[in-house]
């Protein structure tokens, strides 16, 4: 990784293709970079796959979300197909395996991207699906009656869990203050103004953290206390938007 006039440029090495991307702020002007290796210049990429998910240079995941909807398309085509055959509990078998897999792969990262509601609209063309339902109606109660979470409640799932898993990469308000208060379950949230690294997993992480319930966010030391606790909340909630969450 090299960073260059406030922009970061990533360097990756695969069998017989070397190629970098340059991932650029609107803010601050495009720099134009040029990287040699052993006298020969190296290939600008504006996107790239690295383990399932494709990066691109603003960030923005639209590549990513265009992706993964074509293959969601394809398994609620599929859904609505087998569904005269099998039963219900067999149906949301088949949604995990099928739908969800696809959807919650890497949703920390791009979960909050604003493209994630093209996302969101094919999980509820699912549901709709499984449930026998109309396209004009409300998905909300369908969720909690199916107990699946939609796709912002489960953003917010993979996301706590990701931080859960690496939360000693974070700092405790019990490692700066020293007065028992309710305030030292919380992170200490970072001051930052760019608006990619809010809508982080770091940044975000913390702040989603920081809004649960106390009951909850004291069972953070045994994650699978953690989680099941977390997710029932979830489901109890079945939270449409970060917004709601904040709002609750």
């Amino acid at each position: 990784m090299v960073h260059c006039n406030k922009t970061v440029v990533v360097l990756l090495h695969i069998p017989h293709k070397t190629f970098f991307i340059n991932f650029i702020n609107k803010n601050i002007g495009n720099s134009d970079i040029q990287i040699k290796i052993k006298k020969k210049n190296i290939t600008t990429a504006n996107e790239i796959k690295f383990l399932g998910l494709i990066i691109d240079n603003k960030l923005s995941w639209k590549g990513h979300i265009d992706y993964i909807t074509l293959k969601l398309n394809s398994a609620c085509y599929s859904m609505g197909a087998v569904k005269p055959f099998v039963s219900q509990d067999t149906l949301k078998i088949i949604y995990y395996s099928y739908f969800h897999s696809i959807m919650a792969y890497g949703l920390p990262f791009w979960g909050s991207s604003t493209e994630s509601i093209k996302v969101f609209k094919l999980q509820k063309r699912v549901i709709r699906v499984m449930m026998g339902c109309k396209s004009n109606q409300s998905c909300r109660e369908l969720f909690t009656k199916l107990r699946i979470l939609p796709l912002p409640s489960q953003y917010i799932l993979s996301l706590l869990m990701f931080l859960n898993k690496n939360k000693d990469q974070f700092t405790a308000n019990a490692q700066i203050y020293h007065c028992a208060t309710r305030q030292q379950t919380n992170f200490h949230q970072p001051i930052a103004n760019w608006t990619k690294y809010q809508k982080g997993t770091g940044y975000m992480g913390v702040k989603v953290f920081n809004m649960l319930p106390f009951n909850i966010k004291k069972e953070s030391d045994n994650s699978k206390i953690f989680r099941h606790s977390l997710k029932n909340f979830l489901k109890e909630k079945s939270f449409y938007s970060l917004q709601e969450y904040f709002e609750l």
